[in-house]
């Protein structure tokens, strides 16, 4: 009876919030499941999922959970680090409709927004008028300012414009209750006639007249002071500020509908100094001294964050920690002299300065930064290492000897972390490696809790400096302030929700630092998987918790980077459940079998990941290297074991074999291909009729190959250099010789003897032919198809035919050029994972080369072909995230190919743009970065695309021809005098 009634509840609420909601509502399973988490170490499970259009819709779905007793969450971005952006109520979505930029003054220098609006979004606005906002959280490309006004969000350059409160000017809120209230500072903001209804406006001066004192004394004075309600800014003498008392009351008192922020000015320069010191604690030392010179912000950063690779790429001067200085100027000169009298003035503490003034230079730099809050979460060893202890704040001249004092803390309960953060503010990032899966590991957790927040206290430090308190801290509020203020704070919560329907567990009375972990409901052992996940020790669910929301994913823009490719699908769609994070939210309840409750058959998590083009950005570009690639294979893989694939599955995944069989009959096939046979044999494959069907060669590769090596006078002389095997892919076999060829020119040319390998293994010398007639040869394959489509027993047959045909061959250390990148990277990673435990595979995947890098590393004294002209295109998504595009650069750049290739993916990503359903994101990702970019190019740039997807996309959606480099380097050796 009980469920029956909950079941009737449930459609009452859905069908009333549907009813008296013009924006969307849903209770499925999916909306649901991507909201259950944000960055924090939490986890509820709402009943609903709301996006309001407007004001009007956020009151209308109050009432309605108000008549319901059904609590509300406010969320944005879902980058929260401390859990106040979960619930188990009805989430309030305000990133799909309430993103606008109502009005922007650039001279009153303000901006009205509402609270969907991205932060980034508004500093390119205000950009236009040498205006920014002040705060600027890591998180800038996706969080948003109705986040940032819940948490009182601060980022790096808060030494210059302090925090959001700071910077918020008058906030317009619905209370739980339905009372509309603006929010400024003095007698507005206590009652005036834009201000508070009679019953706050009463409460509000009741209460703080009656504990002036409490308010006056109870406050520690530090700049990043961001636990608890900010009561003191109620104060007569701080004009009694009720926006900034609201600011960081992360969601428990109002929601926020539209908000008056004040903007500054933008430096017309800046120079970025980096200064180097022997250790972390020497770092923290310095930062406070550094001041007085009036930098914009103080970062610090030690070396246990940074690896070999990216220092040595970014150009970190030497040292054990780094201080990241930036100063700004009216000119370039001026911000660059006000960086080095600063790396003066430190120099006799420093390891080594550096000082940048290039903007590609300095954006390099603070990626290393702000990537430190993925990078966090796995320790050198590949420990998971978790928040919890995310963001507190000290005084800045207190920093070095609480930093001493932490480190002491941690290694007492055997604990490690990473410290990084707003050095200058005395605010530290850190995330430690608690065992949050077992129950002893979630003791420890909570007792080391207790002791940090003894230990914040004692250096006069905030138990948060940034994200807010949420479930994280706000248990050990009174530590910090004294049952008295705790208490003052629960009257103040009573006053503005008396019916505790706004966020109930957060800062105020809340729920236990240690319960609503996320990982509770995972399985307690790992489950049955295809790849090793060798990063992960083999288990499936640690490959799924790398995501920890941090949400890089959802970037639109390219702030974080213009060669970034995640999240291609996201940029076209900006739908949560086609972002690299939704897609591991869904695996992640798809383990936990609560929301999600058909495992391995879930539609959910299918639908989420029918978007996904396999692009392995994520595998480079997110901060924990989630590889929602694999994670897709291994997903199909299980979900159609035992069932019948879509028709895409069968052709696209099984492509090597069916171009195998169609090449004797390329000419007729090809001739169907233009009739209107084509379309009806496209509906019956499942590909999508926007596309034309590929142009089968008349001649494959391989049998130029052998035919050049067999005809008299055919080919050159071999030339005497190294030997590389070169990797006849189904790509350039069947549908593109023409690159095989032009490499074997180049090869050549540069004095290296190109080899194919045979179909069929070696037999060492002396061994006997076999009496029976061999097997009918089977064409060699890195499995790529198989591995996109989920079809890994299949993947993985192939592939130890590879392994055992190729094997011999590479014993000696040749390397294994692979002309097409997606190919490449298949047999780099797809082809170890799979076949884990044959070492062989390992030896193969680190002898796979791309064009370039053969070319570099076997014959450095050969000067391409000179070109001069520029270039145009885009990087192979594949080739950017496992590859590596640094050799190709280095030889465009030999040949005088001038200009940069964009990021992003071409759409088509292999099967993905040619099954149907797919047309429309396809084109959209091509849209994102590369058709722009060769639409704005001159006729005389030459488009260069290495995969055969990309020359295939720009082929169909513009006129101009791209061409692997390969290509261009073969025709310039043809036209012009042969390079050395």
């Amino acid at each position: 009876m009980a469920e029956r009634t909950e079941t009737t509840e449930q459609r009452d609420l859905a069908r009333e919030l549907t009813a008296a909601v013009r924006g969307e509502v849903s209770f499925a399973a999916a909306d649901r499941a991507l909201v259950t988490m944000d960055a924090s170490n939490y986890r509820r499970v709402p009943r609903a999922v709301v996006a309001p259009r407007d004001a009007d819709d956020v009151a209308a779905a109050l009432r309605v959970c108000r008549e319901h007793g059904v609590p509300v969450v406010p969320r944005g971005g879902g980058t929260s680090i401390a859990g106040q952006a979960t619930g188990v109520g009805v989430v309030l979505d305000f990133t799909r409709h309430l993103r606008r930029i109502v009005s922007l003054d650039p001279v009153a220098r303000t901006a009205v927004v509402q609270p969907g609006v991205v932060l980034d979004e508004l500093r390119t606005a205000a950009g236009a008028h040498g205006l920014t906002f002040g705060p600027d959280p890591s998180t800038h490309s996706r969080c948003t300012l109705g986040g940032m006004i819940g948490n009182n969000s601060c980022g790096a350059h808060s030494v210059a414009w302090g925090t959001t409160a700071d910077n918020v000017a008058e906030l317009a809120l619905l209370t739980y209750g339905g009372e509309r209230v603006r929010a400024g500072r003095g007698a507005a903001g206590t009652g005036g006639p834009a201000g508070l209804p009679p019953r706050l406006r009463d409460g509000v001066r009741a209460l703080v007249d009656g504990e002036l004192a409490l308010l006056r004394t109870g406050y520690p004075e530090l700049p990043r002071r961001i636990s608890g309600y900010a009561l003191d800014a109620l104060l007569p003498e701080r004009s009694a500020d009720l926006a900034r008392a609201l600011t960081g009351s992360e969601g428990t008192l109002g929601v926020l509908t539209e908000a008056t922020v004040r903007l500054v000015e933008t430096p017309k320069a800046r120079a970025l100094a980096v200064l180097g010191y022997p250790d972390e604690s020497a770092a923290a030392e310095a930062a406070h001294t550094l001041l007085p010179y009036g930098p914009l912000t103080v970062e610090g950063m030690a070396a246990d964050l940074v690896g070999d690779a990216v220092r040595s790429a970014a150009g970190l001067p030497e040292g054990g920690a780094w201080l990241f200085v930036e100063t700004g100027g009216e000119s370039g000169g001026a911000a660059v002299a006000r960086a080095e009298a600063l790396c003066r003035a430190a120099a006799d503490g420093t390891t080594g300065r550096t000082v940048v003034a290039d903007p590609a230079g300095r954006r390099a730099l603070w990626r290393v930064r702000e990537d430190a809050s993925g990078t966090a979460t796995r320790l050198p060893d590949g420990s998971e290492a978790w928040p919890g202890w995310e963001d507190c704040a000290v005084p800045p001249a207190r920093l070095g000897p609480y930093l001493r004092d932490f480190r002491a803390l941690l290694a007492q309960h055997g604990l490690r972390g990473t410290p990084y953060g707003h050095f200058g503010d005395g605010c530290i990032h850190v995330r430690i490696d608690f065992d949050l899966l077992t129950p002893p590991g979630i003791r420890r957790f909570r007792e080391f809790s207790y002791d940090m927040g003894e230990l914040v206290v004692s250096h006069g430090g905030s138990l948060s400096g940034e994200h807010g308190d949420g479930q994280a801290r706000a248990e050990l509020l009174p530590k910090m302030y004294g049952p008295a203020l705790v208490g003052l704070f629960e009257r103040f919560k009573d006053l503005w929700d008396p019916a505790a329907g706004l966020n109930p567990g957060m800062l105020v009375r809340p729920a236990r630092l240690d319960a609503n972990l996320r990982f509770a409901v995972l399985p307690r052992r790992p489950v049955p998987v295809e790849f090793g996940y060798p990063q992960d020790g083999g288990d499936f669910s640690a490959a799924v918790r790398r995501c920890v929301g941090v949400a890089k994913c959802r970037t639109t823009g390219t702030s974080s980077g213009p060669s970034d490719v995640m999240c291609p699908s996201f940029r076209a769609t900006g739908e949560e459940q086609h972002s690299t994070r939704g897609r591991a939210r869904l695996l992640h309840e798809m383990l936990a079998g609560e929301v999600v409750t058909d495992g391995w058959r879930s539609a959910e998590v299918r639908d989420a990941l029918d978007l996904c083009l396999s692009c392995k950005g994520c595998r480079s570009d997110c901060p924990v290297g989630v590889d929602m690639a694999t994670y897709k294979a291994e997903f199909l893989h299980h979900h159609y074991a035992g069932r019948l694939r879509p028709a895409a599955h069968y052709v696209m995944g099984r492509l090597p074999e069916w171009l195998r069989a169609a090449a004797p009959a390329a000419p007729v096939l090809n001739a169907l291909a233009r009739t209107p046979l084509a379309a009806v044999g496209k509906r019956l494959a499942g590909i999508t009729p926007e596309r034309p069907v590929p142009h089968l060669a008349g001649e494959p590769f391989t049998r130029w190959w052998w035919r050049r090596r067999r005809e008299p006078g055919a080919a050159p002389e071999a030339p005497a250099g190294p030997v590389v095997i070169l990797w006849p892919d189904t790509f350039t076999n069947f549908l593109s010789p023409e690159v095989g060829r032009a490499a074997v020119r180049v090869l050549e040319s540069a004095g290296l003897r190109p080899l194919l390998p045979p179909a069929t293994p070696l037999r060492p010398p002396g061994t006997p032919l076999p009496r029976r007639r061999p097997p009918r040869r089977r064409a060699l394959c890195c499995g790529l198809t198989y591995v996109s489509t989920g079809q890994l027993d299949r993947a993985r047959a192939v592939m130890r035919h590879t392994v055992e045909v190729l094997g011999p061959l590479l014993a000696a250390g040749r390397p294994l050029v692979v002309l097409e990148p997606s190919c490449a990277a298949a047999l780099r990673t797809d082809l170890p994972e799979l076949l884990p435990d044959d070492p062989r595979a390992a030896r193969l995947a680190a002898s796979v080369r791309t064009f370039a890098q053969a070319l570099e590393e076997l014959a450095p004294d050969w000067r391409p072909p000179r070109l001069d002209r520029p270039v145009v295109g885009q990087t192979h998504c594949h080739q950017h995230a496992v590859l590596g595009d640094g050799a190709e650069r280095r030889l465009r750049e030999r040949a005088g190919l001038v200009g940069e290739l964009s990021g992003g993916c071409c759409g088509l990503a292999g099967n993905f743009g040619f099954e149907r359903g797919h047309y429309e994101v396809s084109v959209a990702c091509a849209e994102d970065q590369l058709l722009p970019a060769v639409r704005a190019s001159g006729d005389g740039a030459e488009v260069l695309a290495d995969g055969f997807s990309c020359r295939t996309q720009l082929g169909g959606l513009t006129d101009r021809r791209g061409r692997h480099l390969a290509e261009v380097l073969a025709e310039a050796l043809r036209e012009g005098p042969a390079g050395r």
